[in-house]
């Protein structure tokens, strides 16, 4: 089977869907690999890098998909990058599955077999094919530099000639995998952290990385089966919010992370919660999106000033170190490619893992949730 690599095409995406490290991943299947020309550039891989480790790099889409079994990428294809696509062939990438329809919908058409990294499962067995942890740790480590790059105060404790400087607090608001590496990176870097999540389970590793935890009296089931924190009563939700704004106003740096699958991120930080918080504080929201974020000033894509304090709205953070992101990328590719097919190239469609991140299959979306996303968002679109 011959794998092909694109390059990535969406503004701003500087990782690449393959590493050098990476390609004995695939060798030992005995599979041939291609890379697009000047794929790995922007995350500091070079074409003569790839040639080295001994794939193909090919210029041009046309040539670089002829004849291929698999299609491998970080971003969700551009229409364009559907349309060259070989039908039949295999696409495993970033798809946004419970977003805009629009992609899968021109995947199924075109009779591409599709998986979607974001819906593989949160199981033992899949561990080592979690994009989303491995990209989430990226973005928790990033969104702690670019909020202290913001700061007009030193994040950590300075003795020096002209006195001593206290440490800054940040909060880090929701202890997933990016929360956590907030945590560890905002205590490496010196400041005194606090942090908060719904999910009670996560005290002790909250405080095994230095920080502390505060605690809300919540009902029971805040979290789901797959290990994520679930949509609030709105009374749950209120004392969440008592909680947070009696804090924040003491921190300097605040991070958010709270997203639920499918759904608008909960609001988190109100403006008045931002009025009360001191000039110069910055808030990271790593849940910025079109639909908003988890603070009420947020603008994603862009940072921007609201009664003094700096609120960023970072659109891809992994990409911003992309070196590292693509690493990580890349492992999990590969496992999650190793785990697909069999030693006769065929897929167990009725494998859990498989299963569960196929989408697109046969000319028909096979996916149950993303079918009844594209039916809700046809529903809405007919009622205006």
């Amino acid at each position: 089977m011959t794998i092909a690599i694109m390059a990535e095409r969406r503004p701003g995406e500087r990782r690449v869907a393959l590493v050098p490290a990476a390609v004995r991943h695939y060798r030992k299947r005995g599979w041939e690999l291609r890379v697009e020309s000047g794929a790995g550039r922007a995350a500091s891989f070079s074409d003569r890098d790839f040639e080295e480790a001994g794939v193909a790099v090919v210029g041009g889409l046309e040539a670089l998909l002829d004849g291929a079994g698999a299609v491998l990428k970080v971003q969700p294809p551009t229409a364009g990058e559907v349309a060259a696509l070989p039908p039949g062939c295999v696409l495993v990438c970033h798809l946004d599955p419970l977003g805009p329809p629009g992609t899968v919908e021109a995947l199924a058409a075109r009779g591409v077999t599709a998986f979607a990294v974001e819906l593989v499962p949160r199981i033992t067995r899949a561990q080592r094919m979690d994009v989303l942890s491995s990209q989430a740790t990226v973005a928790g480590y990033k969104a702690v530099l670019n909020g202290a790059c913001a700061m007009t105060r030193f994040l950590p404790m300075l003795t020096t000639a002209a006195g001593t400087v206290r440490p800054a607090k940040a909060l880090i608001l929701g202890a997933g995998v990016a929360g956590l590496q907030a945590i560890a990176t905002a205590r490496r870097l010196g400041a005194v952290v606090s942090a908060f999540d719904i999910r009670p389970a996560v005290k002790e590793q909250v405080e095994s990385l230095g920080a502390k935890f505060l605690e809300a009296t919540l009902d029971e089931g805040s979290e789901d089966e797959g290990g994520y924190a679930k949509a609030l009563s709105e009374e749950q939700h209120q004392r969440e919010l008592e909680l947070i704004a009696a804090h924040i106003r003491d921190h300097d740096l605040v991070v958010t992370t709270a997203q639920i699958p499918g759904r608008a991120a909960p609001v988190l930080i109100t403006d008045e919660m931002v009025s009360a918080m001191r000039p110069g504080s910055v808030i990271v929201d790593l849940a910025a999106s079109e639909s908003g974020g988890n603070c009420e000033a947020t603008v994603a894509g862009r940072s921007v000033e609201r009664h003094g304090v700096t609120v960023m709205g970072p659109a891809n953070l992994p990409a911003e170190v992309p070196y590292h992101a693509s690493r990580m990328y890349a492992r999990n590719l590969a496992a999650l490619v190793d785990h697909l097919f069999d030693e006769d190239g065929a897929i167990d469609h009725d494998d859990e893992i498989t299963a569960a991140a196929c989408v697109t299959r046969g000319g028909e979306i096979t996916n149950e949730r993303v079918r009844s996303n594209l039916a809700s968002a046809a529903e809405q679109k007919a009622h205006g």
